[in-house]
């Protein structure tokens, strides 16, 4: 049996001219928590240096678990990261006889995709798909119906994977791995022929090659727009159900990051967690583990949920830096529409704390909230002016289905996130970059 896990292609078409060069709108899809488009001088058959590419981890891990549970033949293509063409990828999923072809998917590339899923079935059509992904969560009738697909998946898809290849068709509920089924399992694969491409550029001063990878799945915190925690390692669409984490084990990690790091020469590592540092003893762990490691690393981080003590071993285990959420600078978005709860005072104080232990910092703010006034956003960017941020990120709030975002376009109402409201100054959208561009066009002064 030949099993497939596939992150197609997706070109979203010609982007402005720059002044020499054409440019193309080009999508991140499996591997990021909110898929998006951007402009790139990326084209089929080449790919810009230094872009922004995600490990898709989702697919890596349920890849492994099928392999090592089935002993099928199986294999990852990331066509993303390949910056491949459509005809190349449909040419190489026909001459390879693929009986399954798992696909991960969302909200912003759902529509691209679903045109995709159609040709796929009509150039391979003795293999079988499968939808996965954040899009099953309020999808998956939907999927059913209209695509020629032989199952949809929600949430992590490990052992649903194996499911479906043991013959399980249809929809395939919430199936998570326990902490010890998780840390018993291989390590995620991947497309090896981009390996070394995946690259994500924040916190500043990353070396390369960067092998990005997780130390948990999951997060309790619960966010309005947040969408792995509420669709993957969760079902919360409203914001009211438990959020779960899981951790893996330093025993589980260091011998696959030592044996990614020399066959592959990884000069830094990334934990991409939805919230690497969730409470100090876990936190710790994973730092005399890297000492041991000694390679530098960096992680996706609250301000939060630790110790200012626990910053420093950070520090002295080798991470040079980390990406810290605030979402916003006003307290009442950060409290009632966000429903994040961080105090933006004592967030202030551990930022100058992580800086003058010589660690780099960048921040993460989302603007175009759900009752969120013009005002509130223009206090969010004075606030990420203020901090002496090396580097910053500010998203429009993309609108994923499953999210409580999604639940408060669909329903009309969020009873968890007081502050948040659909009025006339909201602009939706799945698509946070395309969100960003359209709120910093109307509002000029929103930089």
């Amino acid at each position: 049996m030949k099993v497939l896990f596939a992150n197609p292609p997706w070109w979203a078409g010609h982007e402005r001219k720059h002044k020499i060069i054409p440019m193309r709108r080009v999508g991140v899809r499996a591997g990021s928590r909110w898929p998006f488009t951007y402009p790139s001088f990326s084209f089929p058959g080449w790919r810009m240096p230094f872009e922004y590419l995600p490990l898709p981890l989702f697919m890596g891990y349920a890849a492994a678990y099928v392999r090592q549970h089935a002993g099928c033949d199986v294999t990852i293509r990331d066509s993303i990261a390949r910056r491949e063409s459509y005809e190349s990828f449909f040419s190489f999923v026909e001459s390879r006889g693929f009986d399954y072809v798992f696909i991960e998917t969302a909200t912003p590339s759902w529509q691209h995709d679903l045109e995709l899923i159609r040709k796929l079935h009509r150039r391979a059509p003795g293999a079988k798909i499968v939808v996965c992904g954040p899009i099953a969560a309020e999808k998956a009738e939907e999927i059913m119906a209209a695509a020629p697909v032989t199952a949809c998946i929600r949430g992590e898809y490990d052992r649903n994977s194996l499911k479906v290849v043991n013959g399980q068709t249809g929809i395939l509920d919430y199936d998570f791995l326990t902490e010890e089924e998780m840390n018993a399992a291989p390590p995620p694969i991947y497309d090896e022929a981009t390996a070394k491409v995946y690259y994500d550029r924040n916190p500043r001063g990353v070396r390369l090659p960067q092998l990005q990878l997780w130390a948990s799945r999951g997060c309790p915190f619960k966010c309005i727009f947040c969408v792995w925690p509420a669709t993957m390692t969760g079902h919360d669409p409203d914001g009211t159900g438990k959020r779960r984490v899981r951790y893996y084990h330093p025993e589980h990690l260091e011998p696959y990051i030592r044996e990614r790091a020399s066959r592959f020469g990884f000069r830094s590592v990334y934990f991409d967690d939805d919230t690497f540092n969730l409470g100090a003893r876990h936190t710790i762990e994973i730092c005399g583990m890297m000492k041991k490691i000694a390679l530098p690393w960096s992680a996706m981080c609250r301000t939060d949920t630790i110790e200012l003590g626990v910053w420093d071993k950070m520090k002295k285990s080798g991470c040079y830096g980390v990406k810290l959420g605030f979402e916003s600078g006003n307290q009442y978005v950060a409290d009632k529409i966000v429903n994040k709860h961080l105090d933006l005072a004592q967030a202030r104080r551990v930022v100058a704390h992580i800086k003058a232990i010589g660690m780099r910092v960048h921040g993460t703010f989302t603007i175009g909230l759900p009752g969120e006034t013009p005002e509130q956003m223009k206090e969010t960017i004075a606030y990420a002016k203020s901090l002496s941020l090396d580097s910053m990120q500010i998203s429009g709030a993309a609108e994923i289905e499953g999210t409580p975002l999604h639940y408060l376009r669909k329903h009309g109402r969020l009873p968890v996130f007081e502050g948040a409201k659909i009025d006339e100054q909201y602009v939706p959208a799945s698509d946070g970059q395309r969100k960003w561009e359209k709120l910093t066009a109307n509002l000029r002064d929103i930089k």
